[in-house]
């Protein structure tokens, strides 16, 4: 029997395949402007996409982007694989934004509906941003059979040949960003977080690098969260420090800030790098992160090959409040991974 008659044929699985896909942290916020809480897909490009981005997405025609509700829509078999295979928005903005003009930015939240209408239509209708090689200029031209498909087989030929010839990939072009790996972060705990509450906080944490951001769940009324939730960033060729807050969660007012800190992140990749490919080695210490007036450590950071894989333990006290501290985890992965 087929995966498909096995699990997506039965009422009501694919929705249940696809709300758990939109539980990813990568997935939690719209793909185009970072909102948090998306509820729509598209389903042929494989991102999930918030309430006014949903409106620019359908404006582009199901021939580029077929929007369905993650709860109100039926997802037929194929809609739901073309989502799963493609991995979510992680995946798909790093080949769909591989290259982002310098001085250029993608929308927030609180974009206008013309900011979003010109970075969209940039993103998915022109690829103005994809590898200039991997970029498919027939989609215009296509027949509108099997339309809503279209940019599904664009996403996966192009994720296809990006994952294959990563070793072989062109010169970064002058004035465009170009992603070079991925950092997992594993957020693991706080310990000893800022009131903001009567009596406790409804901690989370936000993660920015360069144009992304990525959100961890709320933990509710605790001062002492365990997340040990894994955040997935892309990594860009002229890469800076990771910002790393935290906030309390509000339900009637603006979240306030629990306190913040850089994360260096180069450290880790210079060590990756140095070393080439992880799984040839045993396990042993690479690199460190020292431990300065500089920095936010509690202690110096030490990089390792553990398992085949370089992870680096980090433990930050906040900065900017008067008490917490962070845990966590630091893992680099190559893109020909």
């Amino acid at each position: 029997m087929s995966h498909s008659a096995a699990g997506l044929g039965k009422p009501g699985s694919g929705k249940r395949r696809i709300r758990d896909l939109l539980t990813q942290s990568d997935n939690r916020v719209c793909a185009d402007c970072g909102a948090p809480d998306p509820k729509w897909a598209s389903a042929n490009i494989g991102v999930f996409i918030c309430l006014k981005c949903c409106g620019v997405h359908r404006s582009l025609g199901t021939h580029i982007s077929k929007v369905l509700s993650v709860t109100l829509d039926e997802w037929s078999d194929d809609e739901v694989d073309s989502m799963i295979e493609i991995g979510g928005n992680a995946s798909a903005n790093s080949i769909y934004e591989a290259f982002i003009p310098e001085g250029s930015s993608k929308p927030g939240p609180d974009a206008s509906h013309d900011q979003r209408m010109r970075f969209i239509r940039s993103k998915y209708e022109h690829q103005e941003f994809l590898k200039p090689s991997l970029r498919i200029t027939s989609v215009k031209a296509s027949s509108t059979k099997n339309s809503a498909y279209l940019s599904s087989t664009v996403s996966k030929k192009i994720i296809d040949s990006f994952r294959t010839n990563t070793s072989s990939q062109q010169p970064q072009l002058e004035g465009m960003v170009e992603f070079i790996g991925l950092l997992k972060v594993t957020i693991k705990k706080g310990t000893n977080l800022a009131v903001r509450d009567m009596m406790s906080s409804d901690p989370y944490v936000v993660l920015t690098l360069g144009q992304q951001t990525a959100q961890s769940t709320v933990v509710k009324s605790n001062l002492n969260p365990v997340w040990n939730e894994e955040l997935m960033l892309s990594v860009p060729h002229n890469y800076g420090s990771m910002k790393l807050q935290v906030f309390d969660y509000d339900t009637f007012s603006a979240d306030d800030i629990m306190g913040e800190a850089e994360i260096d992140i180069q450290p880790l990749i210079t060590s990756a790098m140095a070393f080439g490919d992880p799984e040839m080695f045993g396990d042993m210490q690479i690199g460190k992160w020292l431990k300065s007036h500089d920095n936010a450590l509690i202690e110096d950071s030490i990089i390792n090959i553990a398992d085949g894989k370089v992870k680096q333990e980090v433990q930050i006290k906040l900065q900017n409040v008067e008490s917490g501290e962070l845990e966590l985890e630091l893992e680099w992965l190559p893109l020909d991974q």
